[in-house]
């Protein structure tokens, strides 16, 4: 995905100087009105939802734009979006209800429940709590292992997830630092399951949704019976956006599968703001102040600059949230990313506000404009054109990005003028493997060489020479953004022997962590 995903990262917003006003003067519904429709054609979005709670009320829930443009339908406030990362919170709050019964603790070995479970390090699998699968400090990179599943229409199952965490190298010491990862919370699912007896996505939907009542809300794409009212996902695809196939892999459901609604997830952060409470008069309890608190208090500690206007001391992850502070406030938030759909949920408790953004195009910085905009309206911060200001910020990030792809195409070009008749495809052709991501292959069409991933089927596309042992592969589904350098390593013979890969561009999705493959020829 070309800006955030499974669902799934911190985003570091941007932070421009300006005044503060001593008294709060939130945003009408006209002015909120106002400020999504500009960002709809600002950052070419279809269609966006929009709720806001404050003091136990849901003051608006609105759809903007269309569902597809295919369609054209319009969205409203009971339109399902995938809210993919921003699930993580619903299965740490399913975990608190299950320690708030006795069933678990936070700190139990994850061997406990599952004896498969194998780290790289034994030492770490043996320590390795339940707390450590929700708080992404387990010592692995940014996304690892996510190709597993990522893109969609994969072969991996969780058994194979499970058994393959055992290859992902480390890249720091375990819970010496914050790395987001996906790969883990699928295991905090199958621990969920493994301890109530019952699949993640039921335990969602009977424990969490039907109590509050989040009635369209699903659990996983694959749990949606009424499709009449749902977004389609869209990406730019060679500059125009458009509407591309959705992601739909059980697989990761207990990391981002959750479909909902501004309505649905309004209700969730009601009862977010009311410590697990919830009913006519706050009478009845989802899971306890005690855990509500664990999950909202400083786990996994992650760097920050101090700059205005939020002037921002710590950020952390706790259980299944982002925690900061801003002007004072503590702000609880998550971001989401799908194929195609991306979205935010903010709250901040001591004001009893709660914003959240679901849009059907790949664009945080649509979803970062309108959040900023109307939590700085009762921050009492002066307005900002964050849509302007985001999508300068983006159009120069592009811009950036493209040109180095445009350099490297120039570069192929030239080298396909120079040695149309000498490539040697024979070198390269041939199988290779990696011990988690299994085996791809390299095989020469008529010429042209092509890429296949034996189980990630649709990683395949041509691939062309760029220079000395450096190849490119230019995948075949053009809406991933994911082009990556193939570099391959030469035996004594001159035969590929080994093969690394990176993406090219510097906006390709932390997902496609090609850089942490390993391949060495099999046949």
């Amino acid at each position: 995905m070309r800006t955030i995903v499974l669902c799934r990262i911190l985003i570091v917003l941007l932070c421009p100087i300006g005044n503060f006003y001593s008294n709060a003067q939130a945003l009408t519904p006209t002015q909120v009105d106002e400020l999504v429709n500009k960002t709809l054609k600002a950052f070419d979005v279809p269609g966006i939802a929009v709720a806001i709670v404050k003091d136990g009320k849901i003051i608006q829930a609105k759809g903007y734009g269309i569902r597809s443009l295919q369609t054209g339908e319009k969205v409203d406030e009971n339109t399902l979006f995938g809210i993919a990362s921003n699930s993580k919170a619903f299965t740490c709050a399913a975990l608190a209800i299950l320690v708030d019964e006795g069933k678990l603790d936070w700190d139990d070995k994850v061997i406990r429940y599952l004896p498969n479970f194998k780290m790289y390090n034994s030492y770490v699998t043996e320590d390795f709590t339940i707390r450590d699968l929700v708080t992404h400090r387990s010592g692995l990179g940014l996304g690892a292992g996510d190709l597993m599943f990522w893109p969609d229409k994969s072969h991996f199952t969780i058994p194979d997830v499970i058994y393959n965490l055992r290859y992902l190298k480390p890249v720091s010491d375990f819970r010496s630092k914050y790395d987001y990862d996906n790969l883990l919370y699928v295991v905090a699912g199958e621990v969920l399951s493994k301890v109530s007896g019952k699949n993640w996505d039921e335990f969602v939907e009977e424990r969490l949704f039907q109590p509050l009542a989040m009635n369209r809300s699903r659990a996983s794409w694959n749990r949606v019976k009424d499709t009449l009212n749902v977004i389609a996902a869209h990406a730019p695809i060679d500059g125009k956006v458009q509407v591309i196939n959705r992601y739909t892999n059980p697989i990761i459901d207990a990391a981002a599968g959750i479909y909902s609604s501004a309505s649905d997830m309004a209700r969730w952060a009601i009862l977010q703001i009311n410590d697990g409470r919830y009913g006519t008069n706050l009478d009845q309890q989802l899971f306890s102040v005690k855990e509500h608190t664990e999950m909202w208090t400083p786990q996994t500690i992650i760097p920050v600059t101090p700059t205005p206007p939020y002037n921002t001391h710590f950020s952390a992850y706790g259980l299944g949230w982002f925690l900061s502070d801003v002007k004072g406030y503590k702000q609880v938030t998550h971001t989401g990313g799908l194929e195609g759909m991306v979205t935010q949920v903010t709250i901040l408790p001591e004001l009893k506000l709660g914003i959240i953004v679901l849009t059907n195009q790949q664009s945080g910085a649509a979803f970062n404009a309108i959040t900023n905009t109307i939590k700085n309206s009762y921050l009492g911060i002066s307005p900002v054109d964050y849509v302007t200001l985001y999508a300068d910020h983006t159009t120069k990030n592009e811009h950036e990005a493209d040109q180095i792809t445009r350099d490297i195409w120039e570069t192929i070009k030239k080298e396909q003028k120079k040695n149309a008749k000498k490539t040697n495809n024979a070198i390269v052709v041939g199988t290779y493997t990696d011990n988690w991501f299994g085996e791809i292959t390299i095989s020469d069409r008529k010429g042209k060489l092509w890429f296949e991933a034996k189980k990630s089927p649709k990683l395949n596309g041509e691939i062309f020479f760029y220079k000395n042992t450096t190849f490119i592969v230019k995948w075949s589904n053009r809406s991933y953004n994911a082009d990556a350098y193939l570099e391959f390593k030469l035996d004594e013979n001159g035969k590929a022997d080994a093969l690394k890969m990176k993406p090219i561009s510097p906006l390709t999705d932390f997902s496609y962590d090609f850089q942490d493959l390993d391949f060495n020829r099999v046949k």
